[in-house]
């Protein structure tokens, strides 16, 4: 009866040993790569008024504390026409172009940065390109699909895949602007 005593309590104790270093291995892999916490991305300034017919959002917590307040907008010195202002018929005679004034809302140290969404076959993915790399934000899958995610220091794989069919958003920056491809492999 000791001796069964004796394996019994054995076998729990290298049992519990090897289940607590496996989840502490898989853990330490999962947590550096498909569940690794986006950075935040800054927002367009607060200032700049939406395009006609449409109302801005509505933050669902309610008015921003008075800190967060946006200083009003001034006029910009050398107002220059915006992209596409000059296309369309007409003389172009009497027509006046005005620029809408922009103050940034808040002067950051960190180079701008602009986040793309690419829509593929199984889902869609949100990258924050900057001009010397890039960073996921979002990879979400359709319903049925499921997604993983490789990244080494200069480029990143995003897989899409259900049964036979896959798709991949690939991006690299090895000394050069982002560059995005995506692929569709299967039916």
């Amino acid at each position: 009866m000791r001796s069964g005593l004796v394996q019994l309590g054995a076998w729990t104790t290298a049992t519990g040993a090897a289940v607590a270093l496996s989840w502490l291995g898989v853990h330490a892999v999962l947590v550096d790569t498909v569940f690794e916490q986006p950075a935040a991305v800054q927002l367009p300034s607060v200032a700049s008024s939406p395009p006609a017919g449409t109302t801005p959002p509505v933050s669902p917590s309610g008015p921003p504390p008075p800190s967060a307040a946006a200083p009003s907008p001034t006029p910009d010195p050398d107002p220059s026409p915006t992209p596409g202002a000059g296309t369309g018929g007409g003389s172009g005679a009497g027509a006046t172009v005005s620029a809408r004034p922009t103050t940034p809302a808040r002067r950051s140290s960190s180079p701008p940065s602009t986040v793309h969404s690419y829509p593929v076959l199984g889902g869609r993915v949100a990258l924050d390109q900057r001009p010397t790399e890039a960073r996921l934000v979002s990879a979400v899958p359709d319903p049925g699909w499921s997604v993983q995610v490789w990244h080494g220091d200069q480029w990143m794989q995003v897989s899409f895949s259900k049964d036979d069919r896959a798709s991949m958003v690939f991006v690299s920056w090895n000394g050069h602007e982002p560059d995005v491809q995506t692929f569709v492999v299967g039916n």
